[in-house]
């Protein structure tokens, strides 16, 4: 239980940030994204506050023997950069600027109802959907 509460509470405040970052506005992340034309490099600062708070952490509880809530740390154990890596990390690049969404500002987005918001992550479920058939095969 207590897992899920701090789960659900690192997802408000996850949330919280994204709106008050300005992540949610696609007009304001693409135009981030639009060095040569209307460039808005205020998400800049948004992307240095996040890493001056995930360095530090991360560093922090790096050094603890375990997490706090489970038994063990659950960390990726491949370190290889390999085709697969670059074609999904391109795949994420272009719908990235493509609409201005990606995943969690989408996902927090579904609230306002707006078409296309809900076409991106009708989208993305379809997406995730066709890996896993994909995977398994």
């Amino acid at each position: 239980m207590k897992e899920l509460l701090a789960a659900l509470v690192a997802g408000l405040l996850f949330g919280v940030g994204l709106a008050v970052s300005g992540m949610l506005i696609p007009d304001k992340v693409l135009n981030f994204l639009d060095i040569a034309g209307h460039w808005d490099p205020s998400l800049a600062l948004v992307m240095g506050g996040a890493l001056a708070v995930t360095v530090p952490g991360y560093y922090l509880v790096a050094q603890r023997p375990r997490p706090l809530l489970v038994s063990s740390f659950s960390l990726p154990t491949s370190t290889a950069i390999d085709g697969k890596l670059l074609a999904g990390a391109s795949l994420f690049g272009l719908g990235w600027g493509l609409s201005g969404l990606c995943p969690a500002p989408a996902l927090v987005n579904i609230t306002t109802g707006f078409v296309d918001v809900l076409a991106f992550v009708a989208a993305m479920l379809v997406g995730m959907l066709l890996h896993k058939t994909l995977h398994r095969a």
